[in-house]
């Protein structure tokens, strides 16, 4: 593999720089649509009052997957379980958010995650294969505060597009996620177009005309989400990728609405999926199998040929290492809420929802302020301080918790009937507790630690690790030893640069471009360097730590 001098590096050398991206096989583009706080309000999944053709024929033209399930009912721990294939618990980050950490009232810490050494993006995988991965604009993994560390993505911006890649034949991934169905979205109740008469409340909410104004505004969030979906696949059309591209619709978890998002029921797991895979899925296939948030990323891979870790979680459920795809069970975690500790687990088979609830002493309504903007709570907290909430709205606004729950979710699908005390079902309750204890041991659930001792371990005396400078490894025809360098020289052609950082886990990212924001690439092996003049950039980057200062050096190839 060859470098041309760096002087003026065109665009098509770019995807030279990595060894492994040389061979130029033909992978299919993927394409990520992501919403936020949606459960699968679409005509294409029965709601006959949602406005949405966009995703509705996008459901006709492939796969719709009916059993989809996040591993949190809030989007940053499921973010960072999406990105690396990883339950959240087992990576640490499944605090809502690391950023909210406080030792005490008065000494906030900003804290971030730092994963076990061997977890990465799977993107980064990805780029190693030649994939230019883009993300526009969502990131949120609790593990770096944005900008996220530059080995994740070619482009992590609003700016972030497909259409920005050096070549135009190199394979892209490219997210686009769109925040206007966020629970923020729902405060503001004016101008609402959808009727409010026409919507169908859940039980657990009481019928005002505040509650149905609310869900009305979600629906007219829902009915803009399909317009960028159209506009998304209307891109993709003018730029030619529409045939040789693979669609991917879904949502972080359910909806932004009380007793939905943060909760563990299907309201707050269960998502949208929807899959257009042109050549490889049928259209119009409905697809009911268990699948989990967690199975993204692998899916991704198997479907680009990339060869799934076989550390990850995450299991694939298409392409050929999805071919034994099967779970009986899928598996949910809620811990600290912003400024409010908890802790409940659940299980989810295909006919029974298990809930844990390790504060039983708690109420249902823990204190979240964030959750008080919410019209449909404030709602809820006036009519239970004036006696008026019954049944199930009651419940929920109860000021303790059974701490077992359980639920046949086909007879039940709002989860209002608790079965956990049912003698009937004694041998339900004892599978689903083996299945949640076995979970917990197999993934290590960090969830059991106490959060001050997990910052501590993680930012030892609470302060953010630094990642070491990397060097430069130096092999050249006048000297066949490799040596470490932080220098550069002249040497005798051929030659081969490489680099090096001590830090257990990093990855090295290098550029040649010396404007403010370069394009960073991601290291995968040695460069082999023709005569001429080099001036390159390098940094190194571990999760969790902060970025390692900038090893500049200026090579002259003879």
């Amino acid at each position: 593999m060859i470098l041309k001098p760096v002087i003026s590096i065109g665009a098509a050398s770019l995807l030279l720089f990595n060894a492994s991206a040389q061979k130029h096989e033909k992978r299919p583009n993927i394409i990520w649509i992501s919403t936020e706080d949606l459960s699968p309000h679409m005509g294409c999944y029965g709601d006959k009052l949602a406005k949405t053709p966009n995703i509705d024929r996008l459901a006709e033209q492939g796969a719709r997957f009916t059993n989809v399930f996040t591993t949190a009912a809030i989007s940053a721990p499921v973010r960072a379980g999406v990105i690396t294939g990883m339950y959240q618990t087992s990576i640490g980050c499944m605090h809502m958010r690391t950023t909210s950490y406080r030792r005490s009232v008065d000494n906030p810490v900003q804290f971030t995650a730092v994963p076990p050494h061997y977890v990465k993006a799977f993107t980064e995988y990805m780029r190693v294969a030649g994939y230019y991965c883009t993300n526009n604009n969502k990131t949120d993994y609790q593990f770096a505060k944005d900008p996220v560390p530059a080995s994740i993505w070619d482009e992590c911006s609003r700016n972030a597009h497909y259409r920005n890649r050096p070549d135009k034949n190199q394979p892209f991934f490219a997210v686009f996620n769109w925040t206007g169905t966020h629970e923020s979205q729902n405060w503001n109740l004016k101008g609402v177009k959808t009727d409010p008469r026409k919507v169908i409340l859940p039980p657990y909410y009481p019928d005002t005309d505040t509650i149905r104004l609310n869900m009305a505004k979600m629906y007219d969030n829902v009915a803009r989400l399909d317009s960028v979906v159209g506009a998304l696949i209307d891109e993709l059309e003018r730029e030619g990728e529409l045939d040789n591209t693979i669609i991917f619709f879904w949502g972080d978890h359910g909806d932004g609405l009380p007793r939905s998002k943060r909760w563990l029921y299907d309201s707050g797991l269960n998502i949208p999926l929807i899959i257009k895979w042109p050549g490889k899925i049928k259209p119009g296939t409905v697809d009911d199998r268990l699948i989990s948030s967690i199975d993204f990323g692998p899916t991704v891979l198997s479907m680009a040929g990339i060869t799934v870790p076989a550390h990850m979680q995450g299991k694939p459920f298409l392409g050929e290492q999805g071919a034994n795809y099967l779970r009986e069970a899928v598996f949910a975690a809620r811990d600290r809420v912003d400024e409010s500790y908890d802790m409940i687990r659940s299980v989810r088979t295909r006919k029974y929802l298990y809930i844990r609830n390790f504060y039983p002493n708690e109420p249902f309504a823990i204190w979240v302020p964030y959750l008080s903007n919410m019209p449909i709570y404030r709602e809820m907290l006036r009519l239970d301080a004036e006696n008026k909430l019954s049944g199930p709205q009651k419940a929920w606004m109860s000021y303790s918790r059974p701490p077992e729950e359980l639920y046949d979710v086909t007879k039940d699908p709002y989860q209002l009937v608790n079965l956990a005390s049912d003698h009937g079902l004694a041998s339900v309750m004892a599978e689903m507790r083996k299945l949640y204890e076995r979970w917990t041991l197999e993934t290590g659930d960090m969830g059991h630690m106490n959060e001050p001792e997990l910052v501590n371990m993680m930012w030892p005396g609470g302060k953010q690790p630094v990642t070491d400078m990397p060097y430069f490894i130096i092999n050249s025809s006048e000297d066949r030893a490799s040596k470490n360098y932080r220098t550069g020289g002249t040497y005798s052609a051929p030659m081969t640069l490489g680099f090096y950082c001590p830090t257990h886990g990093s990855s090295i990212v290098y550029t040649f471009e010396e404007k403010a924001n370069p394009r960073w690439l991601l290291y995968s092996g040695p460069l082999h360097l023709e005569p001429g003049s080099y001036s390159i950039r390098v940094r190194a980057v571990r999760y969790g730590y902060e970025d390692s200062a900038e090893l500049r050096g200026s090579f002259e190839i003879k």
